[in-house]
């Protein structure tokens, strides 16, 4: 099954557009995203691909970002003993991120939804508080981060689950589709569209 994502910025211009194919697993995807943040301090795009693995933890992250000034390239790619290999074409760096097996981007709802996914926040009422390896738009510097994930509603028919996200002094309950993608991010973005293709005629 593939399904096509757009989400738009809120309160100021952006989009986030991604292509997700499913598999392997109920859990795993490939996802091809773009990023596009116009600002009157300097216009952003990042382009990014995702691998995650049959138990919904993430293989590989390739991620492009480019401003007028610049353009960055990082891969990211967590190994199966844990730890994490980083490559900006300068050298390569390893290190464990106090254990995490989550990524977040920087302004793209998709990778909140990395921990809801693999939690089944979306599908059973959980609490989670979690490692997660941060990279900022548009320097993509890599550091880590705790955040907590809790279900305050799960989800049923055409009724969305709600998951309460905190993060440091910042809180909002995210959206969540049916595949425990976030659809609604307060403050952050909105999903603008979607499309879905099953199997059979992708």
């Amino acid at each position: 099954m593939t399904t096509m994502l757009t989400w738009q910025a809120e309160g100021r211009p952006g989009l986030e557009g991604v292509r997700v194919h499913f598999g392997p697993g109920p859990l795993g995807f490939r996802a091809l995203g773009r990023i596009v943040r116009p600002d009157p301090s300097g216009d952003l795009t990042a382009s990014y691909n995702l691998v995650v693995r049959e138990d919904g933890t993430l293989l590989r992250l390739s991620v492009t970002a480019a401003t007028m000034a610049a353009e960055k390239h990082l891969t990211i790619q967590r190994t199966d003993d844990g730890f994490w290999l980083l490559d900006d074409g300068s050298g390569s760096t390893r290190a464990d991120f106090d254990g995490a097996v989550d990524l977040d981007l920087e302004f793209s709802p998709l990778f909140n939804s990395l921990p809801i996914r693999r939690l089944g926040l979306h599908r059973e009422a959980g609490a989670v508080e979690v490692p997660m390896v941060f990279v900022s738009l548009p320097d993509l510097t890599v550091t880590t981060a705790v955040q907590e994930y809790r279900t305050v509603r799960v989800g049923a028919g055409d009724v969305p689950a709600q998951v309460g996200f905190t993060w440091e002094d910042f809180s909002a309950d995210l959206a969540v589709d049916v595949d425990g993608f976030v659809i609604s991010y307060p403050g952050l973005a909105a999903l603008l569209s979607s499309e879905r293709v099953d199997a059979a005629t992708a």
